[in-house]
């Protein structure tokens, strides 16, 4: 290993994207509040596990595209770990094996808490082995998914369906058809700063044969792509707040709206890639704003 200080790794593990896995978890915790059934101590697992899921594939993208060559002085992006130099490739193997352990000892844990029968809990066990592996395949192996155009529907899935969803479900007990608004708004904000990630690297990433799902749509429809996702996690939050609240504090949402809108504008009006390398940091932003308003929201409703 080139280096072990602290400061690497904590780069390697992108916290500037984990944002996203406290919006899955604070949403689902909030609806299920809402309905009296919060739990702090499942909520605090259901976030340490998603926390653990991210971090995991963040390091195993970090792998993967270094050893498939994606991660190169072509890329507008930061550098990664491994591109870099300071990480090698066994260490990376390695972190990812320990991030591995901690993620089943948490989920299992999260697991044991929340479940009442045998069925809930054979279940998420399955949801979590599904989980990790969709957080290591995304990148790596001969034929990773991402590299042909699958990693939006797995960011909606897990982010968004299974995140907010399984965290309700964990809480409360059981399913409510209506959770799944907030859920897939939540998820396509998700997806909206993987799409900034892929258009930022579209030219790169077409180069090396990693497939996105802006690659085969190319730049252009990638950016109506882009405003579709910010608009439909709006109308899906709209449509849960005008069923389900009766409170005006139910849109506070809304708020972030012209952020979002001023974000959107910006990415549609974009040449080329440079220009949406600061983008990333504003879709993040954008995104847990929105699901922390809508969270208060459903609070004070």
């Amino acid at each position: 290993m080139k280096s072990s200080s602290l400061a690497i790794w904590l780069d390697a593990a992108r916290p500037k994207t984990l944002p996203l896995a406290i919006a899955s978890i604070v949403c689902g915790s909030a609806v299920a509040g809402w309905q009296g059934s919060f739990s702090a101590s499942i909520a605090g697992l259901a976030l340490l596990t998603a926390l653990l899921l991210q971090i995991l594939s963040n390091l195993a993208n970090d792998y993967g595209d270094a050893v498939k060559g994606t991660d190169n002085d072509d890329r507008i992006g930061p550098q990664r770990a491994i591109q870099s130099g300071l990480v090698t490739k066994g260490s990376m193997q390695k972190a990812m094996a320990l991030n591995v352990v901690l993620t089943v000892t948490s989920g299992l844990t999260l697991i044991i808490l929340a479940c009442n029968n045998l069925k809930d809990m054979f279940g998420f066990m399955l949801l979590g082995v599904m989980a990790i592996a969709a957080s290591i395949a995304y990148t790596v192996g001969n034929k990773p998914y991402g590299y042909r155009g699958l990693g939006d529907i797995s960011v909606l899935t897990f982010f968004g369906w299974l995140g907010v969803a399984g965290t309700y479900y964990l809480q409360a007990g059981q399913i409510d058809s209506i959770i799944m608004l907030p859920a897939t708004a939540c998820g396509l904000l998700a997806v909206g700063v993987l799409n900034i990630n892929n258009l930022r690297d579209i030219d790169n990433d077409r180069a090396c044969g990693k497939l996105t799902l802006a690659v085969r749509m190319g730049p252009d429809w990638g950016r109506k792509y882009h405003l579709f996702l910010l608009t439909g996690s709006i109308v899906c939050l709209a449509l849960f707040a005008g069923l389900e609240l009766r409170s005006p504090f139910g849109w506070l949402f809304i708020l972030s709206a012209p952020l979002l809108f001023q974000h959107g504008k910006q990415v549609f009006q974009s040449t080329d890639g440079a220009a949406l390398r600061p983008m990333m940091a504003t879709m993040v932003k954008c995104a847990l704003l929105t699901n922390l308003l809508f969270a208060a929201g459903v609070i004070l409703a």
